[in-house]
């Protein structure tokens, strides 16, 4: 292992191990921990001595996981000491660390985080050594959004599976375990250790505008299955995974980003459709489940969303499904948990409910001080605080926290991208790619048949640090196999212009590969796959986010699913369009016609191969 010195813009380089055992001695002596990273915690009366120890602010500071801006604990650039100050009130990581005393800090790359995996790795060493050289510093408990598919915080040259509807098209529960365990391995090598996957809801609503292809699928028993593979995968690498997002937010049309969703199912359809999955987590030992920003009548009629539901949080997970490991909130600044209260009553409401963790409030002073002031007045008791951050410092025992907080680049160099790890992902693409028509055996595209082919389609901005956009990386991946490939990008919602274009353009080739993105009845995606059709030359539909596309397409000779546009999946299905591989995915939900939504086109498990 060979370490980096500090870098441009204040990086920080990896503390010797004289720095780590200086700055964590005091929490060090008081847990005695020993024994492999993965170890059961340690004597919780020596957790315990720590927690009262603690200052209350401190305590309070610990519930709180908060975001931050820039590359740099210490030094990062100008507009984000600028972003930080506006929302925050301080210019650093290592200012946020020293004023609220927050147990976790989350990873965004919008925030510029996760520019490339030394420097991730440099951001977290620095978190965490500002974090322990404060007075009765602790280690902090860095997080981040790694599903795959198309939520994903680190990008290239970082490993990017397919995403969770992929994965269930492949209904591999080894694949699953294996994509945890390896993109596990890479989140811990960079210093982030408490992953916000994997997704548990049910997708029973094609309407879905928030999960869709986040899930699994529609059939609870294939979804259970396979978020306990992907558990065990993240945690046997040491990161903590995260359920989300309970009690399920599978069906309904509302995001609960900009509204509040109310899910109406009753109490015996919960327990059939929404429980499985998060009792299959909790079996498998999830360290972590985030909370639902919706309503759930059936199961609380106070109004409230569940995240700051009493009798969803306390009296459901922890009285009825024995779940005893910290919770969680999805982010405090969504609508759907801000709707009904104001910003001050919601981080002390959902202490109250049953909650450990604070996700990312708009206004922490705000947060923080409420929480402060409700203990001081007996709103919350300090006894209630105690028991979350005892929870909290357990989460970070178990993933070895006291013990190495830190993390090497050589461990990065080692881990994160690595030629195998690719490999592996573009292995399980393979297996998740599903044809769903094939008229004539259109597909396998014959290249002495169709050598020039052309690639239009959506190109809707590139998830997860991926390269895009997507008929380019179709395009290009057709051209690796083979084909004289062009790429000509028609949107989202092509004029009758781009389509006369692309109606030529395709009369100059001998087959036509169109990207489609979320196909209603009277989309200009839509009329642009029956103007290419009408040209007579062969149009294969490749369907790069939701399966349903398929149902608005009737005329497309060849259809399949690819579930998202990142590029492994797009690398996939190219190869299954040039019969390197074959089609072994499987529907993990159902389409509707279109004409008729009542009526089912293709069920639950259909696909077809060659």
């Amino acid at each position: 292992m060979h370490d980096t010195g500090t870098g441009s813009k204040g990086n920080t380089a990896q503390p010797s191990r004289r720095t780590v055992l200086a700055a964590t001695a005091g929490v060090t002596a008081a847990l005695a921990a020993a024994g492999p990273a993965h170890a059961a915690a340690p004597d919780d009366s020596r957790l315990r001595a720590l927690v009262s120890r603690m200052t209350l602010q401190e305590k309070v500071g610990q519930l709180f996981v908060m975001r931050v801006y820039g590359h740099s604990a210490t030094a990062p650039d100008q507009a984000d000491i600028d972003a930080n100050l506006k929302e925050i009130g301080v210019r650093t990581a290592a200012e946020l660390l020293a004023k609220y005393r927050v147990g976790g800090i989350i990873y965004f790359a919008w925030a510029h985080n996760t520019r490339e995996p030394h420097q991730i790795a440099d951001l977290s060493n620095g978190i965490q050594k500002a974090s322990l050289e404060l007075p009765r510093g602790l280690p902090v408990l860095i997080s981040t959004d790694q599903e795959h598919g198309i939520v994903a915080r680190v990008g290239k040259p970082a490993t990017l599976f397919p995403g969770a509807m992929a994965v269930g098209a492949g209904g591999s529960r080894s694949d699953a375990r294996a994509l945890g365990r390896i993109a596990g391995a890479e989140l811990r090598a960079m210093g982030i250790r408490q992953d916000y996957s994997p997704v548990a809801d049910v997708n029973v609503n094609p309407a879905n505008p928030v999960i869709g292809v986040r899930s699994f699928g529609a059939d609870p028993r294939a979804v259970s299955a396979l978020v306990a593979a992907e558990v065990a995968g993240y945690q046997g690498s040491g990161v903590a995974a995260t359920a989300k997002h309970f009690p399920g937010h599978g069906d309904t049309n509302v995001d609960s980003h900009t509204g509040f969703p109310t899910i109406t199912h009753s109490r015996e359809l919960w327990e059939k459709l929404d429980a499985p999955p998060f009792r299959a987590a909790i079996a498998a030992g999830i360290d972590s489940i985030m909370t639902a920003h919706l309503m759930v009548p059936a199961l609380d009629d106070s109004g409230d969303p569940a995240t700051l539901s009493r009798p969803i949080l306390t009296g459901i997970l922890r009285e009825r499904l024995g779940y005893d490991g910290v919770v969680v909130t999805d982010s405090l600044g969504m609508e759907g948990v801000r709707s009904k209260y104001g910003d001050a009553r919601v981080p002390v409401l959902a202490l109250k409910a049953g909650v450990d963790q604070l996700l990312n409030p708009p206004d922490l002073d705000l947060a923080w001080n409420a929480v402060l002031t409700a203990v001081r007045e007996g709103e919350l008791t300090e006894d209630r605080l105690d028991t979350s951050v005892l929870r909290v410092l357990r989460l970070k025992s178990k993933l070895g926290l006291f013990r190495s907080p830190y993390v090497g680049q050589g461990g990065v160099d080692r881990t994160v991208g690595t030629r195998a790890h690719l490999a592996a992902a573009d292995r399980i693409a393979e297996r998740t790619t599903t044809l769903l028509v094939n008229e004539g055996r259109l597909l396998p595209l014959s290249r002495r048949r169709y050598p020039k082919v052309l690639v239009v389609g959506a190109d809707p901005a590139s998830p997860s640090g991926t390269t895009g956009p997507p008929t380019g990386v179709l395009a290009g991946a057709l051209g690796e196999l083979g084909f004289t490939a062009t790429a000509l990008s028609t949107g989202t919602a092509p004029s009758a212009a781009t389509i006369a274009k692309a109606v030529a353009a395709a009369r100059e080739a001998d087959a036509v590969v169109v990207a489609t993105y979320n196909v209603t009845a009277g989309s200009g995606q839509k009329a642009l796959v029956e103007q290419l059709v009408a040209t007579g030359r062969p149009v294969v539909a490749v369907a790069i986010r939701n399966p349903y596309d398929v149902a608005q397409l009737p005329s497309a000779p060849a259809c399949l699913a690819a579930y998202s546009w990142t590029d492994v999946e797009l690398r996939s299905a190219a190869r299954v369009i040039a019969g390197r591989v074959k089609p072994r995915g499987k529907l993990p939900v159902p389409v509707q016609r279109a004409d008729d939504p009542e009526q089912v086109l293709y069920p639950v498990g259909y696909g077809l191969s060659y």
